[in-house]
């Protein structure tokens, strides 16, 4: 059974999470995880540029066949949301610049798929992540979510938890 290698990106300005795992079938296999980190005294274009180059080098030394990233929610403040989504952009753009398909999740369906909750907190999804990965530590926030990301897409490509639908006719927009 071939593995397929997945990185999974938890996007932010100041602090970008990626996690890699390899799954084959029903295994999941932890490769790697960490933060790249801007420095918050750099100008916009120069934060965005380490992101993209950090998770560039990333992608060449593990070549990841898929990626998997956490969607941007609306926040509070309209300002953080922007800048959330410019470093969300240049993740996108590594992954696109080395070829990978990219998958979209929720924060909602990562946390759902990980942890069995979609509103766990982040130590919840920290420990389940450890579990899942047999990891001898809980990894950081940042490195937890990209990994949960990674996680959710592997048993999303696996078709797991799908619903299943044969035999199922849609009517009026409702399954009849």
């Amino acid at each position: 059974m071939t593995a397929v290698r997945i990185l999974g990106i938890d996007p932010g300005l100041r602090v970008t999470g990626f996690g890699i795992v390899d799954r084959a079938g029903q295994r999941l296999t932890y490769v790697t995880s960490g933060c790249v980190r801007t420095d918050d005294k750099a100008s916009m274009p120069e934060r965005l540029r380490t992101l993209l180059d950090g998770l560039g080098r990333i992608i060449d030394a593990h070549a990841p066949q898929a990626a998997a990233i956490e969607q941007v929610f609306v926040n509070v403040n309209p300002q953080s949301t922007l800048k959330l989504g410019q470093a969300r952009g240049a993740a996108v753009c590594a992954a696109v610049l080395a070829a990978l398909p990219v998958a979209e999740y929720t924060a909602l369906q990562v946390k759902q798929a990980v942890v069995g909750n979609g509103h766990a907190a982040k130590a919840q999804v920290q420990e389940m992540v450890r579990r899942l990965l047999l990891l001898p530590g809980v990894p950081s926030p940042d490195a937890a979510d990209a990994l949960a990301c990674a996680i959710c897409h592997a048993h999303a490509a696996a078709g797991y938890g799908a619903m299943p639908t044969a035999g199922l006719r849609m009517r009026g927009g409702r399954l009849a």
